[in-house]
């Protein structure tokens, strides 16, 4: 299993902050954060990666936390980075989880974005049908798989969303880039709590949109549990894309939580 990533690559000796690895949301890629990525690669390493059926990773049966969390420290072995500081959205966050309560000394520092650690209920049952509704209409632009979609999703942001998933095939045709069978398959994992046992001991931070619904208070306990040095943020007037929707903020609560002092 060998994971695609955006790797900035060295930043330079004298920099003193460990590589910061990214792990986007469900539908999502590491090519969501590229304007991210531009602001950040001046002073640290930064590897984003496509997680398992996404982006242009490898499309594999299995959506567990665990597997996907493996996935990422084999990219990282590979990358020959040992300690690094952490940030999931979504249902990266649940992976970011995950992967820091079975490799805790790896992790420095753990930013969550808008997830608890908790069972959602289904709730992407529009996107999916969006979705077949592309595959089954077999479009020739990018134009007429959004009017497709349009009939499932009245959101015209999460309708690009999606889209930036979309490629043309050589017999002119859109597909999906995401495997959305294996996706589908394992939306029961997806929308579960992150796997593992124990708590993560080290610094995190959540970074909750004011706006979201994600991220409640009664959900305290839950993310203490797993997170019990948890420090919270919330971004006022922010949804569940938080990042995106006021991304200077956002940038600025990883700076200030991962600068190394």
């Amino acid at each position: 299993m060998h994971l695609h990533c955006i790797d900035t690559g060295a930043s330079g000796e004298e920099s003193p902050a460990l590589p910061l690895i990214v792990l986007h949301g469900l539908f999502g890629s590491a090519d969501n954060w590229r304007s991210h990525i531009k602001q950040w690669q001046s002073d640290r390493r930064v590897i984003a990666v496509d997680l398992r059926n996404h982006g242009r990773s490898p499309h594999v049966e299995g959506m567990r936390y665990a597997a996907m969390a493996s996935d990422v420290i084999a990219l990282l072995d590979d990358l020959g980075i040992e300690r690094f500081d952490l940030l999931g959205h979504s249902m990266g966050g649940k992976v970011a989880m995950t992967l820091a309560r079975s490799n805790p000394a790896r992790v420095a520092h753990l930013i969550v974005a808008d997830i608890a650690p908790v069972a959602y209920d289904h709730g992407h049952a529009d996107v999916f049908a969006a979705m077949r509704r592309v595959e089954a209409g077999e479009p020739t632009s990018r134009r007429d798989a959004m009017a497709l979609m349009e009939e499932e999703i009245e959101d015209a942001a999460t309708r690009q969303f999606l889209a930036t998933n979309l490629l043309r095939g050589d017999d002119g045709i859109m597909y999906w880039r995401v495997g959305l069978d294996e996706i589908s398959a394992g939306y029961a994992d997806i929308i579960a709590p992150p796997d593992g046992d124990r708590p993560f001991e080290g610094p995190a931070l959540l970074i909750r949109g004011g706006a979201s619904p994600y991220v409640q208070d009664r959900h305290r306990d839950s993310v203490d549990a797993v997170m019990p040095n948890v420090e919270w943020q919330t971004l006022e007037g922010a949804g569940h894309w938080l990042h995106a929707e006021q991304p200077d903020a956002f940038r600025d609560a990883v700076n200030r939580f991962t600068t190394v002092s």
